[in-house]
């Protein structure tokens, strides 16, 4: 009869070692990059210009993915508006300055794009020399899809 207590108490320690083992194992994770990125000068008035961008991310983790937020970044741009220098604006980003992929699968790439990265002004309406430095194509967020 003891030995039989025994066996049992012992079974039931294996057997929650074994449930918190399990429940320790480790869970998949999402990871998505950008892998190409275009960034263009767009003139919106006879003085005004933007600065937009298009590109493509890739899902390189093992589970698929939700709600991924891009968005850019011109980090060579002042957030004083000056003539004749990038400027950006010190507020949140607003829905025409990143993208939203809703649903993207462990392995598939998708396009983005999304407008108004940096702005660039002129009186005399003289077009911008080129692209600003340091720009860069962030992924803001994403949510995995559980299993």
């Amino acid at each position: 009869m003891k030995f039989c207590n025994r066996i049992a108490v012992v079974s039931s320690f294996l057997l929650i070692a074994c449930l918190c083992f399990a429940s320790c194992a480790e869970k998949k994770e999402g990871k998505v990059i950008v892998t190409e990125q275009e960034f263009s000068i767009r003139q919106d008035t006879d003085i005004n210009w933007v600065l937009d961008v298009k590109g493509k991310i890739r899902n390189v983790g093992e589970v698929d993915v939700k709600k991924v937020v891009i968005t850019g970044y011109c980090r060579g741009c002042t957030q004083v508006l000056t003539a004749g220098i990038w400027t950006i604006s010190d507020y949140e980003k607003t829905k025409d300055q990143k993208d939203v992929i809703s649903y993207l699968t462990a392995g598939a790439e998708e396009e983005f794009s999304f407008r108004e990265v940096a702005f660039y002004f002129h009186q005399s309406g003289q077009p911008p020399a080129g692209l600003p430095d340091m720009l860069e194509v962030v992924i803001e967020s994403f949510e995995v899809v559980e299993e």
